[in-house]
């Protein structure tokens, strides 16, 4: 019987290129990423690795083998963010799913700036 595992690194990496890859969003990052990332990155360096980017998502496997992920962002001020956040939200679902098999179970987006353009007088 065959079995693979998919870690949560994994995951997290593709959900940051996918809600990346939404117009006017950038993933960014909070404090307690920070502190793992640093872990990580050192782990990976030594290996002679270049990590993909992890920081501002959060990965839980539920019991059922599914994924809830938390990505955190900062949005352009030229959209509405409720529809920002559903089109990361499908962004994250479709890639995780094609990329790793995983089911997603829910992807939470915490918006946490937004960049307002400045207006010239």
């Amino acid at each position: 019987m065959f079995e693979s595992v998919v870690s949560g690194s994994v995951v997290a990496a593709v959900a940051v290129n996918a809600a990346n890859g939404v117009s006017g969003v950038r993933v960014q990052p909070g404090l307690s990423d920070l502190a793992g990332s640093v872990a990580r990155l050192a782990r990976q360096r030594v290996k002679g690795l270049d990590p993909a980017p992890t920081e501002g998502v959060r990965v839980r496997f539920e019991p059922d083998g599914s994924a809830a992920i938390e990505v955190s962002i900062a949005i352009s001020g030229q959209d509405q963010a409720a529809v920002t956040a559903r089109l990361v939200q499908a962004a994250v679902t479709k890639d995780v799913r094609t990329a790793t098999g995983l089911a997603v179970r829910s992807v939470l987006v915490s918006i946490f700036d937004i960049d307002v353009p400045r207006r010239t007088p």
